[in-house]
C-alpha cells in the first residue's frame, strides 16, 4: 500500500518534530549531520531531530536553536514526545548519518564533525537512559532517513548505495 505524501512529516536541517502513526517522519541531506529518532513503540509515537553539531557551548544563548546541537536537541525532543503522549521511560533510539564528507590530511577534531556528532548523541542517550537499538553511521556518503512509528523501522537511503532498513 502506497502512502500519500501528506502523511510524511519532513524535518529540515537543525530541526525536529514528532509524529504519531500512521504518519511517517523523514529528513534528507544527512552528511556529517545525524538523524536521531526517539520512539515509544507501545504508543506508536516518534520524534526525529536533524542534528548539525555536537555541542551548544559556543552558541549564542539568546538565539539558540535547540534542534541544532546534540546536547540540546535530545532533551527538547524528549519534552515534545512527552507532550504528545509518549512514555519517556520506554523510549528507544535509532540513528543514521555522521558521515565524514570530506577527506583532510589533518585529523583535527574540529573537522571530524560527523564522528563527534555521533559520540555526542550517544553520550546524551546514555545520560537520559535511552537504549540505542540500531545505527548506521560514518562512511562518506549522504543519507535520507524515514521512520515509521507503527513498525519502528528506520529506512535509510544512501547516495549510490540504495536503501536498507534498520
Amino acid at each position: 500500500m502506497k502512502r500519500e505524501p501528506s502523511e510524511i512529516i519532513k524535518v529540515g536541517i537543525a530541526d525536529l518534530n514528532v509524529v504519531k502513526s500512521p504518519k511517517l517522519i523523514r529528513t534528507m541531506g544527512l552528511g556529517s549531520c545525524v538523524g536521531v529518532v526517539l520512539f515509544d513503540k507501545v504508543n506508536s509515537i516518534a520524534g526525529l531531530a536533524h542534528i548539525m553539531l555536537p555541542d551548544s557551548s559556543l552558541a549564542n544563548k539568546d538565539s539558540l536553536n535547540h534542534a541544532k546541537y546534540a546536547d540540546t536537541a535530545i532533551p527538547k525532543l524528549m519534552t515534545k514526545l512527552a507532550e504528545a503522549g509518549a512514555r519517556i521511560s520506554s523510549l528507544q533510539a535509532k540513528m543514521a548519518g555522521g558521515a565524514q564528507m570530506f577527506q583532510f590530511q589533518s585529523a583535527s577534531d574540529t573537522i571530524r564533525i560527523g564522528p563527534r556528532n555521533v559520540e555526542a548523541i550517544k553520550q546524551q542517550l546514555i545520560l537520559k537512559n535511552i537504549p540505542l537499538i540500531s545505527e548506521e553511521v560514518g562512511g562518506n556518503k549522504g543519507r535520507t532517513i524515514e521512520f515509521d512509528p507503527k513498525t519502528c523501522e528506520l529506512m535509510i537511503r544512501t547516495v549510490n548505495q540504495g536503501t536498507k532498513v534498520i
